[in-house]
């Protein structure tokens, strides 16, 4: 994990990446916090305005969010933030990946991660089941009841670490058939779906992530080279690559980001995309508890914090792409939708 996430960074306009709610960056600074760090220094190494932690409905980008992780890896050399029950230290997770990238298929993979931080006192917890009542599916199972974890953040990450991670392995998506979580249904569960791309379920008796049997068969087609091009763009690709599900939400987001920076497509041009009656579709968002105007509102804000976090448009250059008609609209709507004006995210704002 030598080289800085920012190096990374992804250009202003382009595949949109979803931001980060601020409830994340509070949740990823609390085991800081609880050492003794320096808060504020830390979110000025990421590129974040100390001041966003006050705004409830604040969010950040992917790409600020991948260098708050490594500056919090860093302080405290410690990849699970100083929410465990004793230091991980830096580097850990890529000897682990080393150790895991010649497995023969995914499931012999999985049981050498499981194992591999079985040596680790305060290393995460986890285990592969094939239950032989259950032909069909497969779990990672988490047990993550030692870590001091009140946000539930380390279930978060770690049950997308091992997902993205799993399906870098064999290069290929993992469709998981859902997500269970034992802790209950947080205010942003709603963000769930682009996370997992699947349904999830909470006060669920253990955290797993539940997919196909037959996955486990294919081949770790991996290598130590890709590995170490991996290991350089850690932990930016796995937080800031969305992972789309087959949800309609999923698709709909899809399809407007990739219309982005020409157009912003009505719902009716999307419905035909996707093959169904805007009637149709309206019904199915309802049903997953969204709307396309959230979707493209969620969108414009994603892609407008990006925008601002880089530096390189202006602010009316992003309202006009993004399909307002003036830039104090934009203002407005980007106000309602973060709890602050535009220039505030832009660098020295």
């Amino acid at each position: 994990m030598a080289s800085p996430a920012e190096e990374h960074a992804p250009p202003a306009y382009g595949a949109p990446t979803r931001s980060v709610a601020i409830h994340h960056v509070r949740a990823s600074l609390r085991g800081a916090e609880r050492h003794g760090a320096d808060i504020t220094a830390l979110l000025e190494r990421a590129g974040i305005p100390p001041s966003l932690l006050e705004v409830p409905l604040a969010r950040v980008s992917p790409q600020q969010f991948a260098r708050l992780t490594k500056a919090v890896w860093q302080e405290l050399d410690d990849e699970l933030q100083g929410l465990g029950p004793q230091p991980l230290k830096v580097g850990t997770f890529a000897m682990m990946c080393h150790a895991v990238v010649h497995c023969p298929d995914l499931r012999s993979a999985l049981d050498r991660g499981s194992a591999f931080y079985r040596l680790f006192p305060g290393g995460p917890r986890f285990h592969l089941e094939e239950e032989p009542g259950e032909e069909t599916n497969a779990r990672v199972v988490f047990d993550l009841t030692a870590f001091d974890d009140p946000d539930h953040y380390l279930a978060e990450s770690a049950t997308v670490v091992a997902h993205r991670f799993a399906g870098w392995l064999i290069r290929q998506r993992i469709n998981l058939t859902r997500v269970e979580f034992s802790h209950p249904a947080p205010r942003h569960a709603l963000e769930y779906d682009l996370l997992y791309g699947a349904p999830c379920t909470f006060r669920a008796p253990r955290t797993a992530l539940v997919f196909e049997r037959a996955v486990l068969d294919r081949p770790v087609l991996q290598d130590e080279a890709a590995l170490l091009a991996f290991l350089r763009r850690a932990p930016g690709d796995v937080l800031a690559r969305l992972d789309y599900g087959s949800t309609a939400a999923a698709q709909v987001r899809r399809l407007l980001g990739q219309s982005l920076p020409d157009r912003m497509p009505d719902p009716e041009e999307i419905a035909a995309r996707l093959a169904v009656s805007a009637q149709t579709l309206r019904r199915r968002l309802a049903a997953e508890g969204t709307s396309f105007q959230r979707i493209r509102d969620q969108l414009r804000c994603d892609v407008a914090i990006a925008a601002l976090a880089a530096g390189t448009v202006s602010i009316e250059d992003i309202s006009q792409q993004l399909g307002f008609s003036e830039p104090s609209a934009f203002h407005r709507a980007f106000k309602r939708w973060t709890g602050s004006a535009p220039r505030s995210y832009q660098p020295g704002g």
